[in-house]
């Protein structure tokens, strides 16, 4: 039997769950929702194996994996209303294939500049916020 490699997207345990909540599986990812929101719906996509950059993946799951980010980011910017939709990949201390998906707003925070990976002071919702907006994001898929 394999050994899956200590990466909380693959193990998918309290790590993961202490940052986000899964919204749902999508093609050859899945689409979580950010537990910090400083900006309203952010989320990200994550290959569903264990490779930590895009020329990893063979052409097919690169197309695969480009049209998640693409419908999830979507998705995200018709639900939340959002001006313009930011892409991070990052994985210096994570490596693991993820796009974080941050929707912006004119006149919100970092409008017209990058977007602040972990904002502080940390917006945080209640569980039915949450529950809220993951439920209007998978209804935009």
């Amino acid at each position: 039997m394999p050994q899956i490699p200590d990466c909380f997207y693959c193990r998918k345990d309290q790590r993961l769950d202490d940052l986000m909540i899964e919204i749902i599986p999508l093609s050859v990812s899945t689409l979580y929702l950010f537990k910090e929101q400083t900006y309203r719906g952010r989320c990200l996509v994550a290959y569903r194996d264990h490779v930590n950059e895009l020329y990893e993946l063979p052409a097919d799951e690169l197309a695969k994996f480009t049209q998640d980010v693409a419908r999830a980011a979507k998705a995200v910017r018709t639900a939340m209303g959002a001006a313009k939709i930011n892409y991070g990949a990052y994985s210096d201390k994570l490596p693991h294939l993820h796009m974080h998906l941050v929707p912006k707003y004119v006149d919100g925070p970092s409008w017209g500049t990058t977007f602040t990976m972990m904002p502080d002071p940390k917006v945080l919702l209640p569980a039915e916020e949450y529950a809220a907006l993951a439920d209007k994001i998978r209804a935009a898929l």
